[in-house]
């Protein structure tokens, strides 16, 4: 199980963007969080419309922790200081495998500041970082393209309609986008071998993937630093008896025999 932190600026911002990749993370088993830097314009007893349709939307696709900054719109640029610090209090009350954000170049201040100041966080306290397409990025070239299926774009268009006070959210725009996006960066052949299910897509550029070899522990053969055939290596790092006929068979996790 993943660790999965989404950073966002406003609510709605992750759903619009990545409605479908929270689904799948989750269905996935990872414990995924959605933070947002406003919880919008607040009511004269201090609730917000938005923050409840969030955590309503976060309800729908499984969302573990749906949390909040108190940062008023359009004075993120103002409250850096203070952004900086909450987002270090987030990444630490779990520390996140794998972070998502906006892109840094966007038409709106708020998401630039958002992705600025993630990012910064993020590289010191996450091993993977990745930027979502907001419908105001700049310059946007995607290098990884999560292709959905109809219930992943069901459940994303479910939780958009949580987000009732934003008229301006058409779910057949989106579904349109999810549909054709990415067809801008991807060969035509290429969508052709899609499989049939999965014709819609959200986009997404790669910051950092950091990925691990194989555990010691799951068998992974060793060269030796004599030369020798390479034994298997064990997961307290003694070596294992290896059979002289094959000096990298692999044993088989439940009894030990030689895996096939």
């Amino acid at each position: 199980m993943k660790s999965v932190l989404i950073v966002a600026a406003h609510p709605d911002d992750a759903e619009i963007a990545m409605g479908m990749r929270i689904r799948a993370h989750v269905l996935a088993g990872d414990y995924v969080r959605i933070h947002c830097i406003t919880p919008g314009a607040l009511a004269p007893d201090g609730s917000s419309v938005r923050r409840g349709e969030a955590e309503a939307a976060g309800a729908v696709l499984g969302v573990a922790e749906y949390t909040f900054s108190v940062v008023p719109d359009n004075y993120f640029t103002e409250r850096r200081v203070e952004i900086n610090t909450s987002l270090f209090e987030v990444f630490g009350r779990r520390r996140p495998d794998v972070v998502y954000t906006h892109y840094p170049e966007d038409q709106h201040l708020d998401h630039s500041v958002t992705s600025q100041e993630a990012t910064t966080v993020a590289l010191r306290e996450a091993n993977d970082l990745h930027y979502f397409r907001s419908p105001y990025s700049r310059n946007f070239e995607p290098n990884r393209i999560f292709a959905g299926t109809p219930e992943l774009l069901a459940a994303k268009a479910a939780a958009l309609d949580c987000f009732t006070s934003q008229e301006q959210l058409d779910m057949g725009v989106f579904r349109t986008l999810n549909t054709v996006a990415h067809r801008q960066y991807v060969h035509h052949r290429v969508v052709e071998r899609f499989p049939p299910e999965m014709r819609h897509a959200e986009l997404f550029h790669s910051a950092r993937v950091i990925d691990f070899a194989p555990s010691p522990a799951q068998g992974v053969c060793a060269p030796s630093p004599t030369g020798r055939e390479p034994d298997l290596v064990a997961g307290s790092g003694a070596r294992a008896a290896v059979p002289k006929a094959n000096a990298c068979t692999r044993t088989s996790p439940s009894n030990g025999a030689p895996a096939a």
